[in-house]
């Protein structure tokens, strides 16, 4: 609903041309604006419904085709900025970032939901990231090739597409943007810069950061507003070069489809990652690896667990464990300390996660969870109790839908070769785990799942930023990763030389 409302409280950070009285504009051309709607909507704390974290544009497809037109025109120039200034302006945003984490996760918090030591573990792996790029992408270099002619050179060079946008979602709302945002601009690409709605504050400290670096005006715009208002003026125009897109499998698909002919798309989408427990395995380890995928982050998290397959020999023991563990888990607002838990990030996340929690209790066995909390701080936040179902099979909706909740779903697995044959049959393949001390079993689980990323013994959830990131199937078109130097290949293109004497 866009409207104006009256509790909007000022920001607890430090306060930029961008925003005022709780606040926040677009950038566009270098120049902190309001949308010409003239409207803005409120960024909600799901904690606290009363806490309004500030206000933002509501911004227009007109908005949008000027922050479309001010990338255009800033990016010959930025495309023949020297690489070293670049990564200088890169490292000095890392530093802001990093001497404002606390007051910038305290925000991320209050608009996201997850606590406050993982708010600021985000910032400051975000600024990690800006310095990764610095560096990598001072080093990124076609090659030279052999030929016979000896008064001839071959060699290729890699230059930047030109404008690119960025759309990303709410559950990592600095740490995705940084990730995309980072090696567009170190190869010299112009961007245009649309985070979620429902967590714009933090994506705006991160193009703020950029600003307050010295990014010259045009080069990176940061709008906010709807989809729906906005998302075709800065994806489908001919002049937008590249869309990386964080979020859901269908937005992704229309996304892919809807972009002109010459339009590169990255699309890390949707998941429903298993993790495999083993006969062999450490079960109270193995414990500890579902609650930490499934549940430190809400189930929110696209590589999040959703499925644990068991052994049938083992079943009962971990699930008694499992249940113990989830039913002394603390939830609460992420700005309490000893949380392990915290609220969901909207109201629209609430009533998926409930209509799923209620499929489930038709279809399988609700071994504990699943309640829409109520009472004292409940009452004012997006709050359920994690969920474990028992008793699931392959064609259960809570087996084969992405939920993006607090649900796991236990399903008993008869070997090795079963749990495989369970753990692929799904649309999706960005992360998949097992838990085991057997060789065979490790060696074997690499090669035989379908996965973008494999995990051994770890939790389903995290990547590192330097290594590629992506998934299989439906949840990625397949064609650029993200992060590590594989990152920087999408926003470039390569051009063959052939010079003779």
């Amino acid at each position: 609903m866009v409207h104006t409302h009256p509790r909007a409280q000022p920001p607890r950070s430090p306060v930029s041309a961008g925003q005022r009285n709780g606040e926040f504009k677009n950038l566009v051309n270098g120049e902190w604006i309001e949308s010409k709607t003239g409207a803005c909507f409120d960024n909600i704390n799901p904690a606290d419904t009363s806490d309004v974290v500030g206000r933002f544009q509501a911004s227009s497809a007109e908005d949008a085709h000027e922050a479309v037109r001010a990338a255009s025109a800033a990016f010959e120039t930025w495309k023949r900025t020297p690489i070293s200034a670049r990564a200088r302006i890169l490292h000095h945003a890392a530093e802001y970032l990093e001497d404002h984490a606390s007051r910038f996760a305290e925000e991320l918090t209050r608009e996201q939901g997850k606590s406050l030591n993982l708010s600021k573990d985000e910032f400051l792996r975000s600024a990690q990231t800006l310095r990764f790029y610095a560096v990598e992408g001072q080093s990124l270099t076609g090659e030279t090739f052999p030929n016979d002619d000896p008064d001839m050179t071959v060699y290729t060079q890699r230059e930047p597409l030109g404008v690119v946008s960025i759309i990303t979602p709410w559950n990592f709302p600095v740490s995705i943007p940084a990730r995309k945002i980072a090696p567009a601009l170190i190869t010299g690409n112009t961007v245009v810069f649309k985070p979620s709605s429902d967590a714009p504050l933090s994506g705006y400290r991160l193009a703020e950061a950029l600003v307050e670096a010295g990014l010259p005006k045009g080069v990176l715009n940061f709008i906010t507003g709807s989809a729906a208002d906005v998302g075709a003026a800065i994806t489908e125009p001919a002049v937008i070069r590249a869309v990386s897109f964080t979020g859901s499998t269908a937005a992704g698909e229309h996304i892919h489809r809807s972009v002109a002919f010459t339009t590169r798309t990255q699309m890390e989408l949707g998941g429903k990652n298993p993790l495999i427990v083993m006969e062999d395995a450490d079960l109270d380890k193995a414990v500890d690896l579902a609650i930490k995928g499934g549940l430190s982050l809400a189930g929110q998290a696209c590589t999040g667990t959703s499925r644990v397959l068991v052994m049938a020999s083992i079943k009962a023991e971990f699930t008694a464990k499992l249940v113990t563990k989830v039913k002394a888990l603390k939830i609460g607002a992420g700005l309490t300390s000893g949380m392990d838990m915290g609220p969901l990030a909207t109201a629209k996340q609430l009533e998926t996660v409930k209509r799923y929690i209620e499929y489930g209790k038709r279809e399988a066995t609700l071994l504990c969870g699943g309640e829409h909390l109520s009472g004292g701080i409940y009452d004012r936040g997006y709050y359920v109790s994690p969920a474990i179902f028992a008793d699931v099979t392959q064609e259960m909706r809570i087996a084969r839908e992405e939920i993006f909740g607090p649900v796991i779903a236990i399903i008993e697995v008869s070997g090795y070769a079963d749990a495989i044959s369970k753990a692929n049959d799904t649309e999706y393949g960005l992360s998949a785990a097992i838990v085991t001390s057997n060789p065979r079993y490790i060696n074997d689980f690499a090669q035989d799942i379908q996965s973008g990323t494999v995990k051994i013994n770890r939790t389903t959830t995290g990547n590192l930023i330097n290594a590629p990131f992506g998934g299989l199937k439906q949840s990625s078109t397949s064609t650029f990763r993200e992060s590590g130097r594989t990152g920087l290949e999408f926003y470039t293109q390569t051009k063959t030389v052939y010079r003779g004497c």
